[in-house]
């Protein structure tokens, strides 16, 4: 089993006023050369956008872009003529693609809205872009992996990539198992709020583990726990 432990306050940060983000992998103006990716997953933005705010139209392509949004309320524009609005609980996906412009910002003027952005290397380049969103109510994964991006599960947005994303919401005492979806895969868990052991690993929140070359995690929440695991290829094409 091989392990990397990226605590919270050892992430990139880059504060605009209104935009305060913390960077699990090198981003923009933070550049970390042993911090560029974890197998296919690329980046892990926490974001916190204050009210009114976002970022205006820009371009991506060949790209998985993901949203799951925190806290407050998300507002989604883009090329094809989609405009949403996401909030806690959603999960939002863009296939970029051979290339979408879109725009994204806080649907709220008075209060500020907290969202995870993450992006995914694609499995095949230069498909026609496309967007997904569905709701994965919190009360209905207490004490459960609910996977909420995969590209064989109907019930999950899907992704261009032999990828998974779960999110669990544990309490304090729970203990659970995860098995990896490939053997060639690795998992990044990130501790959203709480604090778990995975592993025999200490993790408290925000702090993210890599773990490849293993079959299962041994998850157990020290605390009520919001936990995510992003299920990635360790080798890119």
């Amino acid at each position: 089993m091989k392990t990397i432990y990226h605590q919270a306050n050892t992430r990139g940060h880059a504060n605009h006023g209104w935009l305060n983000s913390y960077h699990t992998f090198s981003f923009a103006g933070y550049s970390h050369p042993e911090r560029i990716h974890f197998g296919a997953l690329r980046v892990l933005n926490d974001d916190t956008v204050a009210g009114g705010m976002g970022f205006g139209k820009h371009p991506h392509d060949n790209m998985e872009i993901v949203s799951i949004p925190i806290e407050g309320d998300l507002e989604h524009q883009d090329s094809t003529g989609r405009h949403a609005i996401i909030k806690q609980g959603d999960v939002q996906i863009m296939s970029a693609g051979s290339g979408i412009a879109h725009s994204e910002k806080n649907a709220n003027s008075h209060l500020p809205v907290k969202f995870l952005q993450i992006w995914v290397f694609p499995k095949e380049q230069n498909i026609a872009p496309r967007y997904d969103q569905k709701s994965f109510p919190v009360n209905q994964r207490i004490n459960q992996i609910t996977t909420v991006v995969a590209p064989d599960n109907e019930q999950a947005v899907w992704i261009n990539q032999d990828a998974w994303f779960s999110l669990a919401n544990l309490t304090k005492g729970f203990a659970t198992e995860y098995t990896i979806q490939r053997p060639q895969n690795g998992v990044y868990a990130f501790v959203i709020k709480g604090s778990v052991t995975i592993n025999g690993i200490q993790l408290a929140e925000r702090d993210g583990l890599g773990i490849s070359e293993t079959e299962n995690l041994q998850i157990a929440a020290t605390n009520d726990t919001e936990l995510l695991l992003i299920d990635v290829p360790m080798h890119l094409n």
